[in-house]
């Protein structure tokens, strides 16, 4: 008698070899279709294409998250940066304010106060002879003007001190 293939035992009734059959027919159909599937190029060139394309997307997610971490980073570290900076301007504000001289600091009051009286009546005159458009222009830079105070004031204080000291060293 021959060996069954496989070594395995032949069947005792004919309905147990139906359902070797069946078996082997399933597996057999197993094999065909992994056979079909690695044989069709164009499918897996398109299933390799999508796996790179959820590659590249989760990489370009993983750099965005990473930029932006980094953008807050620099953020906030610009901002820190820029209150030290801050602080730092005006304690020197400070520290030149307090090495003038009590004199000196009577003048800037007086002048100061000289001039706010000198540009109200410069503004007055201004209202009763100026056209109107004119008017208008003005009234837009003095606006941007008080928008930017904060410069303005640094700029003005810095250009004060620096002729103080120049007038001094003269």
């Amino acid at each position: 008698m021959t060996q069954p293939p496989h070594d395995e035992p032949t069947a005792a009734n004919p309905e147990e070899l139906r359902e070797q059959v069946e078996q082997t027919r399933a597996e057999l159909g197993q094999t065909v279709e992994a056979l079909a599937a690695k044989a069709d190029v164009k499918a897996r060139t398109q299933e390799k294409a999508a796996e790179v394309k959820e590659q590249a997307a989760a990489k370009a997610t993983d750099v965005k998250e990473q930029a932006t971490a980094k953008a807050a980073e620099l953020k906030e570290q610009t901002a820190l940066k820029a209150g030290e900076l801050k602080a730092k301007a005006a304690e020197l504000a400070h520290q030149a304010q307090d090495k003038l001289p009590d004199p000196v600091k009577e003048k800037a009051a007086l002048a100061a106060e000289q001039a706010r009286t000198k540009a109200g009546q410069a503004g007055q005159l201004w209202q009763d002879k100026a056209p109107e458009p004119v008017r208008q222009k003005t009234a837009q830079g003095a606006q941007l003007a008080r928008d930017n105070r904060k410069a303005l004031l640094v700029a003005t204080g810095v250009a004060v001190m620096a002729w103080l000291a120049f007038r001094r060293k003269g």
